[in-house]
């Protein structure tokens, strides 16, 4: 597959009268030219049927977020029972946890990356201290060996050596959001499971980055958001997924919602709560339809392409991208060489006058992304990213003194 063979399906911002450079998908997508026929459609519906829209709507609003299971199943590699689209992503772990992280006093600590989103190290030691543990102790952090940027399985193993009987709980970026780095999440969930540990991911960073087999790989649950590479808007509706080995168990606890409930009595009201099989039994209120609507336009193209085809096409991109810095006096690359550790994001340590480097390309039309203290992320979302961008953006760089 070409990269960029879809750009002309979404809206390129403008910069000075021309397209630009835009490199930061990784952190919010571009908007596909559909969502507002899409959108437009719930709205006009909205105000022809009113609440009739739940049944009578081209697309009717109660049953709307089935609509996106299928495409958001074969993006992660799950059936379509372990797959639903709802709430923002940390609603979405703190829900999961609720669920999975079932501490004693043997086994209570959570495993993450030293250098995990903000958010998910906020989640886990809230999780921690309300079930009455010191952070400090709970918290396991995975981190890279000394002068390194990447996290190594040999630490992990380390780590699970010393302390694997108390962890209870794994909750691991599936790519990293600072450095680019894409973990072996197979391998990871075996380590986990050989010594009786759940294993969650966050891969915010990784749905419509880079092919998944979760189902496969026996992940116990995994969150993710929909507004970075799956372009669905800014703070746009999240999913989950849970295992079938889990969602269709019963005797998994989990926080209880009206739209969890069993859909053929849901509007009983009065009965007893019967939660859904799947990861559905996790939700809580009806969704948002306008998201969905956003999103839907989104996942269509994802469909069309493939996601191992746009994972082919960005691995060009970041190769060439990768190459032109690897002897760079102003850039070392901490994103992983190896092609199999990383999906579209490269991070770029600039080793001296980094937020002037960081205005340079902004002032030729790059749009790209600064992370304290002197990371440049960009990234390159096969949809609608170029090889001719990739280049354009070499050149701005070595046209910097």
């Amino acid at each position: 597959m070409i990269s960029g063979a879809y750009r002309d399906q979404f809206h390129i911002p403008p910069v000075n009268g021309k397209d630009s450079i835009y490199l930061c998908g990784n952190s919010l997508g571009l908007q596909p030219k559909k969502v507002k026929e899409y959108v437009t459609e719930v709205l006009d519906d909205w105000a022809m049927l009113g609440v009739e829209g739940h049944t009578q709507a081209k697309y009717p609003w109660l049953p709307y977020h089935e609509f996106l299971t299928s495409s958001m199943a074969r993006l992660v590699g799950g059936k379509e029972s372990e797959v639903v689209t709802m709430n923002s992503l940390t609603v979405n772990l703190h829900l999961l946890m609720a669920s999975f992280y079932r501490p004693n006093k043997k086994r209570y600590k959570i495993l993450i990356e030293s250098d995990a989103f903000p958010s998910d190290k906020y989640a886990v030691a809230s999780q921690a201290k309300m079930h009455g543990f010191d952070e400090r102790d709970a918290i396991i952090e995975w981190a890279p060996p000394p002068g390194e940027h990447c996290v190594r399985l040999e630490g992990l193993k380390e780590i699970l050596e010393q302390q694997g009987e108390e962890i209870a709980l794994f909750l691991i970026g599936g790519v990293n959001y600072y450095t680019g780095q894409y973990m072996d999440i197979k391998t990871i969930t075996e380590m986990g499971h050989a010594h009786g540990i759940t294993v969650g991911f966050d891969l915010a960073h990784a749905a419509g980055n880079v092919a998944m087999k979760l189902h496969d790989w026996k992940v116990d649950f995994a969150a993710w958001c929909s507004y970075k590479y799956l372009n669905s808007g800014p703070g746009s509706l999240g999913a989950i997924f849970i295992h079938d080995k889990h969602g269709q168990d019963m005797s998994v606890p989990r926080l209880s919602g009206w739209w969890g409930h069993n859909k053929v009595t849901r509007f009983g009201m009065r009965d007893a709560y019967d939660p859904l099989p799947g990861a559905e039994g996790w939700q809580l209120s009806n969704p948002p339809i306008l998201p969905l609507a956003a999103m839907r336009a989104s996942l269509e193209l994802f469909d069309q392409a493939g996601i191992e085809n746009l994972q082919s096409a960005a691995k060009e991109n970041v190769k060439f991208l990768y190459d032109a810095f690897a002897d760079s006096k102003l850039i070392k690359v901490i994103t992983p060489e190896n092609p199999t550790e990383r999906g579209g994001q490269l991070s770029l340590l600039v080793l001296h006058d980094g937020k002037k480097l960081y205005d340079h390309i902004t002032a030729h039309r790059v749009i790209a992304d600064w992370r304290e203290p002197d990371v440049i992320r960009i990234a390159t979302a096969p949809l609608y990213t170029t090889m001719q961008d990739a280049e354009a953006f070499v050149r701005i760089v070595e046209s910097f003194r």
